[in-house]
Parts: structure tokens; C-alpha cells; sequence
């Protein structure tokens, strides 16, 4: 969940928005994850990811489901 908090402050409010509905989600639902960090739904951590440009790692937000990035870094 960090990478999307360090995402998420580094865009201006407009686009973190735009960013929000693109990922088919709100601004509000993604604030709100970030402090009660629940297990988001798999497709919405994809489309966090694509939207992203790989900045919000899908592993790092579902490992359960994607696989732990750092643990994939190390198996390369």
C-alpha cells in the first residue's frame, strides 16, 4: 500500500481523481484503503497497477494473488 500512498501524493488533486475513475474506483475509496487497508479486489489492483505505469505493483497490493514482487525480484 505504500507505493500508492507515495503515487497518489505525488500527483496533484485533479489527477489523482482522474487516476481514480480511469482505475474505476474514487479518490475517497483509495484514501480510505490507505488507512484501513483492507484486501482490495484483485482487478482493481491490476488496473491500479496499468494506470500506473507499474508505479503501484499489483503484487505488492494482492501478493496472495499476484505474488510478492520483492520475492519475484529475488527468484530473477
Amino acid at each position: 500500500m505504500e507505493s500508492l500512498r507515495q503515487y497518489l501524493n505525488s500527483l496533484p488533486p485533479a489527477e489523482q481523481s482522474a487516476y481514480a475513475k480511469r482505475c474505476g474506483t474514487t479518490i475517497g475509496y483509495l484514501r480510505k484503503a490507505l488507512s484501513t487497508k483492507p484486501n482490495l479486489d484483485g482487478a482493481l489492483a491490476r488496473r491500479l497497477d496499468e494506470e500506473s505505469d507499474g508505479k503501484v505493483p499489483r503484487g505488492e497490493l494482492r501478493p496472495d494473488i499476484f505474488g510478492d514482487p520483492e520475492s519475484n525480484a529475488e527468484a530473477a
